[in-house]
């Protein structure tokens, strides 16, 4: 009888099968990624192009499936409709693309352009897939603080490991990455990424992630309530899931409407839709895990691992709503405007 390879040993002590569980996902969610990316399953219709109910389900579905395959997607489906609203060449077949553009407080990644070529030095942080996708979207700071974007090849650079503490969204392989005079192409001028009208697109995109993260949340939740068994307490719990899942789908359909009805957002009112889409889809979100959380108990977090990376991965992600400060920001929005479109 063949005996299989002991775990590697960690800090001293023996690994436990238990402890490679989570890069065996890892390595599974970035094999499905590039899967999806190859056999054109991620060559979505552009937002605003006619079709962004369809962009955004799929999306949605995704991420039912499992938050940091739909991560990653979305990053790859944000890259090609940045490249193509900012006129520049679209990924080569097989390419695995990322939008890597956070700007949190501390050091960056900064832009020169020496002899005519540009380059990057630098952390960034916060780069889903770093170490899965060939090529990145990166922003960078140029002259007098300015931002801009940059296309490169992630082969030149290097993540910097530790940089991940948390359980949820680990598949998702969002780490800091290095750069280190790695050349790069700009796209776009200074500060096109965040004016064109997808950029808000592409937010609202955003929520139809976490809208499928909460679903998959839900499931075990609505299994319960729908045995001849469940109490009272079970069936009102799913209720008020039902309602609020159902809720911000309306939003999330209304919001893909309006933005194929003005892609270019000639009525101004991207920035608005956006901020109300994210804040409804995220408020739902924080509702089902602790409606599903409060309803079903530690059970399933302790026994059913699918549930427990669900409700893991959706704390994390949505995350990426910063709760009452981009309330403030949707009121500053909204509080002057004598169109308010709050008719139906």
């Amino acid at each position: 009888m063949s005996r299989s390879t002991p775990p590697a040993p960690v800090n001293g002590r023996e690994r436990t099968r238990d402890e490679d569980v989570p890069e065996q996902h890892r390595r599974r969610v970035a094999a499905s990624f590039a899967r999806a990316v190859r056999s054109g399953d991620l060559d979505l219709p552009l937002p605003g192009g006619g079709d962004t109910r369809r962009r955004w389900r799929a999306l949605r579905d995704l991420a039912r499936e499992d938050l940091s395959l739909a991560r990653l997607a979305e990053g790859h489906v944000d890259a090609m409709a940045i490249l193509a609203e900012l006129g520049a060449a679209p990924p080569r077949h097989g390419q695995l693309w990322g939008v890597w553009a956070a700007h949190p407080p501390g050091p960056n990644v900064t832009a020169r352009a020496i002899d005519g070529v540009w380059r990057l030095s630098g952390l960034k942080p916060f780069c889903s897939g770093a170490r899965t996708c060939t090529h990145a979207l990166v922003s960078a700071e140029v002259d007098e603080g300015e931002r801009r974007l940059f296309a490169v090849a992630t082969a030149g650079a290097g993540t910097v490991e530790g940089t991940w503490a948390s359980a949820g969204m680990a598949a998702s392989d969002t780490l800091t990455f290095g750069f280190d005079d790695v050349p790069a192409e700009a796209v776009g001028s200074p500060g096109a990424y965040v004016r064109r009208p997808g950029f808000h697109h592409g937010g609202a995109g955003v929520a139809a992630c976490w809208l499928g993260g909460a679903v998959a949340v839900s499931a075990p939740l609505a299994a319960r309530a729908a045995r001849e068994t469940a109490d009272v307490h079970l069936r009102t719990a799913w209720g008020s899931v039902d309602r609020d899942l159902h809720a911000a789908a309306a939003v999330l359909g209304r919001a893909a409407d309006e933005i194929d009805a003005d892609p270019e957002d000639t009525l101004g009112r991207a920035a608005p839709r956006t901020a109300r889409a994210r804040a409804v889809v995220a408020g739902v979100c924080g509702d089902v895990l602790r409606r599903t959380g409060e309803a079903l108990g530690a059970g399933p977090l302790a026994a059913d691992p699918e549930y427990a990376r669900a409700a893991a991965d959706l704390a994390v992600y949505v995350r990426q709503h910063h709760a009452d400060r981009d309330l403030a920001e949707l009121g500053g929005l909204t509080a002057t405007k004598e169109d308010v479109p709050h008719e139906f």
